[in-house]
């Protein structure tokens, strides 16, 4: 593993969102050119989200956003990382760290004492890094239900309680 100590996470402008598009495409698979775009206009239009980049030689190299939300179940106001990306070719270098970091710094400028995220269970290598990071398991579970393939309760109208 290779670190370098001239990393800096940066503040994410408008002119790198065709990067992070084309970034995001490599490390997930699919181009969301509109989700960005939505993503990058509440990034510069509310105090309470941050966007970061790390570019090293003019090339975006990895990105992470966040915001501050306290509207789950009574939680706390709270830092959220909502995604990271780090350029496949460039991963294990200290982008992700050097992003967390930064993050850190200004969700605590934010005045949030605690920051949260979700990584799939299977996600080992997400996992590992979000725990070097000093992450443990939160004070919620995360629940789900399919409805896709619900075919007991085909309708989302309320159903009335069966009664024997």
């Amino acid at each position: 593993m290779t670190t370098d100590t001239a990393l800096e996470a940066r503040p994410l402008e408008p002119c790198d969102l065709a990067d992070l598009v084309a970034l995001d495409a490599e490390v997930t698979g699919e181009a969301k050119e509109s989700y960005w775009a939505d993503v990058f206009a509440r990034l510069h239009d509310d105090t309470n989200c941050i966007g970061l980049g790390v570019k090293r030689d003019g090339r975006l190299e990895a990105y992470l956003f966040g915001e501050v939300r306290a509207i789950e179940f009574g939680s706390d106001a709270c830092g959220w990382i909502l995604a990271l990306g780090v350029r496949t070719d460039t991963t294990r270098q200290g982008h992700a760290s050097t992003l967390l970091d930064e993050a850190r710094r200004r969700f605590h400028a934010l005045g949030v004492r605690s920051i949260r995220t979700m990584v799939m269970r299977t996600d080992v290598p997400f996992l590992a890094l979000f725990r070097r990071q000093g992450f443990v398991g939160g004070p919620f579970v995360q629940l789900q239900l399919d409805i896709a393939t619900d075919d007991n309760h085909g309708s989302m109208e309320p159903q009335a309680e069966a009664r024997t």
